[in-house]
């Protein structure tokens, strides 16, 4: 074997070769990108401003609380490692085309739709959580804490900061519905329709699940921010599913797709050359 035809000169050519179509992808696409990391700083916004209007109280009567023994505050961590792990392994997953000879996603047009169901679900939370603020069961939300009530501003710079990380971990009164969930759903619904394998299909629908009894076992949530999160998320996913135009599939044996199935703009002949071009390169890298 050459010393360049070596698995580490074959992967660094993927890499790039991969890198090049993304970077292409961006450039007609980065609004959406941009859009979609925008929002996510104003639903954080959204979610402190309405801490300043939450009033500590008894914590409401719930089914889940009565069925699920509470794990305390010592175990208040538990909800929080599962999340970041499917978090963690889900972004993973969407940069794999780099990697990987079998794949079925662009990364960039995979994190369009994702932040498209994002977006939608996070504008429903907003309205939903301002509408009506209820007394939060999470411990840093009770009658007594320093963190149950927010005192006014005392400038614009603190509101827009969202206080940060404090402001973001103990928050009270974004309920309705939960965020995590709409996380976990998100990632779970995209893999389950453009993942390839199905026990991490499965597997990724139980810890979802555990993820639900595990935030209600944590009093981080009523049980009704878990019930609406799973119908909410679902029915937006689904609606979306049907206005969205379908994603191109890398999957072996499949025709090259258009590489910006997002665009409707007419490019020039050189620009079109340049795109067919990176596509054969991908092709060639990953039958070499």
């Amino acid at each position: 074997m050459s010393q360049a035809n070596s698995p580490k000169d074959r992967l660094w050519r993927k890499i790039c070769t991969e890198a090049l179509i993304e970077i292409s992808l961006l450039a007609e696409n980065w609004k959406l990108i941009l859009a979609g990391l925008v929002f996510q700083y104003i639903h954080g916004l959204a979610a402190h401003g309405v801490h300043y209007l939450h009033r500590p109280g008894p914590t409401l009567q719930d089914t889940g609380f009565f069925l699920l023994p509470e794990l305390g505050q010592n175990k208040f961590y538990i909800s929080e490692t599962l999340f970041t792990f499917i978090f963690c392994s889900f972004l993973l997953w969407t940069f794999h085309p780099f990697v990987f000879q079998n794949k079925r996603i662009y990364t960039v047009l995979i994190w369009c739709r994702i932040f498209a169901y994002l977006v939608a679900s996070q504008s429903l939370r907003i309205v939903t959580f301002y509408s009506t603020q209820l007394p939060g069961p999470s411990y840093h939300c009770h009658e007594g804490s320093k963190l149950a009530r927010l005192p006014p501003p005392e400038s614009v710079l603190e509101v827009v900061l969202i206080n940060f990380p404090q402001g973001v971990v103990y928050g009270c009164g974004d309920l309705i519905f939960s965020s995590h969930m709409i996380f976990t759903l998100v990632f779970v619904r995209t893999y389950q329709k453009f993942g390839t394998r199905r026990c991490i299909k499965q597997f990724a629908w139980l810890l979802a699940v555990i993820q639900s009894l595990l935030i209600i076992a944590s009093r981080k949530h009523y049980t009704v921010d878990i019930v609406v999160a799973w119908y909410t998320v679902n029915l937006v996913a689904f609606f979306l599913d049907g206005k969205l135009p379908e994603l191109p599939d890398r999957s072996s044996g499949a025709t090259a797709p258009p590489l910006l199935p997002l665009s409707t703009r007419n490019k020039d002949g050189k620009n079109k050359e340049e795109h067919q071009k990176l596509l054969n390169g991908n092709s060639l890298a990953t039958t070499s």
